[in-house]
């Protein structure tokens, strides 16, 4: 359904956008003919990049990956700005109509094709060539709005990842764990587009904050162990003092969730299937737990809160990891104290920041849910077009502190 409603979608913007770019800024000719082939070759682009861009290996996928997902932002945001503009361009209509001529004094004669009849009103025309004119600078304006900000998503997806560090405050948290470090990533996203290089970085950068224990909250990769086993590998090389850790999100139960548990754990990330592990470091500890991606219900490995978190002591902190922030809910009832995740991207490309809070409690950074204390990084990655507006990627490190009294 998910994909037949962004079928439908995709669709229809093209539709949209051959109308306002092509159909209304060229005359009939050559030009619109150039300009509709293209623009049916896009849309096929594109959707042949949504259908194939899984079912094909990496190594062929990114031949159609790269100017297919491209152009797919390229054509949201070239329908946000020229939807925006329309509201100038119906402001002016008016420019481009002209009065109608006045009645001449003989009322005897026929009145000419142009000029209205006594019982028909008068009726405004059209300036074609100013109207040409409106349509064109409209077509330039979303066109160089749309080339920019694509240009800026591009640089801001394909960089470096930023290295945020977020002091968290816990109740119960034994004073000699102050500043017990926790990097947290995300939406990884190894595929097509996103391969070894991407994975080596960000290994990289956390072995570099030397973390005391790193977390992988989910959407590691979007494709089979077979073809993105390899681009995974590094994974291998983190090197935190108290290990490594991971859950599953919503993108593992695409392909094959039990192999990339195989194959992290393989890799040295230990994948918690609804389990709780203790963190000690002398006579203190942390209770680590992890909790399924809620994709997991459709085949029976669903989230299981309890079963997760039987067995916990009172007297120690919870640290939850769970792919999507609006597990913190049953989290919250359970008297979790840190929820990590991940899956919203942050928004990824504006506007969409202004929709993830219809599904999720939060959309990126710190947010307090009860008494539960919930951290969302906007990943490390991207789903489908390597483009970030106001949401750069981003590893964090979160540094736990004892609650004031």
């Amino acid at each position: 359904m998910f994909g037949v409603i962004l079928s439908t979608l995709v669709g229809l913007m093209h539709l949209y956008l051959w109308k306002r770019l092509v159909k209304d800024t060229t005359a009939k000719g050559t030009a619109r003919r150039v300009g509709t082939v293209a623009f049916a070759f896009l849309a096929l682009l594109v959707f042949v990049t949504l259908i194939l861009g899984r079912s094909v290996p990496p190594s062929t996928a990114r031949w159609f990956a790269w100017p297919g997902y491209i152009w797919f932002g390229m054509v949201i945001y070239l329908f946000l700005t020229t939807l925006v503009l329309e509201i100038p361009r119906l402001l002016l209509r008016g420019w481009v109509r002209r009065r109608p001529l006045e009645a001449t004094a003989t009322t005897d004669a026929a009145p000419p094709v142009d000029q209205p009849t006594k019982d028909e009103p008068a009726k405004p025309q059209v300036n074609q060539s100013r109207r040409l004119f409106l349509a064109r600078a409209t077509a330039v304006a979303a066109g160089a709005a749309s080339t920019s900000l694509v240009g800026v998503g591009l640089g801001n997806a394909l960089g470096p990842p930023d290295l945020l560090r977020v002091p968290v405050a816990l109740r119960r948290l034994d004073p000699s764990l102050a500043g017990f470090r926790i990097a947290v990533v995300s939406d990884i996203h190894l595929g097509p587009v996103l391969g070894r290089s991407h994975t080596e970085r960000i290994v990289r950068m956390i072995n570099e904050s030397e973390p005391d224990l790193v977390a992988v909250v989910g959407d590691l990769a979007d494709g089979t162990v077979a073809d993105l086993g390899r681009a995974a590998e590094p994974l291998a090389d983190l090197a935190p003092r108290e290990g490594s850790f991971f859950v599953t999100g919503n993108h593992e139960y695409f392909v094959e969730p039990e192999a990339w548990i195989r194959e992290m754990d393989r890799l040295g990330v230990h994948p918690l299937r609804n389990e709780r592990t203790t963190i000690s470091r002398g006579g203190a500890a942390i209770d680590l737990a992890g909790v399924n991606d809620l994709a997991g219900r459709t085949s029976g490995d669903g989230p299981d809160f309890d079963r997760a978190l039987d067995g916990r002591r009172g007297d120690r902190p919870v640290v939850l990891l769970a792919h999507q922030p609006v597990q913190v809910e049953d989290a919250a009832r359970r008297g979790v104290d840190l929820q990590l995740s991940g899956h919203t991207h942050g928004g990824q490309l504006y506007p969409f920041h202004h929709f993830v809070p219809l599904a999720q409690p939060a959309v990126s950074g710190l947010a307090r849910i009860e008494d539960t204390w919930l951290y969302v990084t906007r990943g490390a990655g991207f789903w489908g077009p390597p483009i970030r507006v106001g949401a750069p990627p981003d590893i964090s490190l979160i540094e736990l502190r004892p609650d004031a009294p």
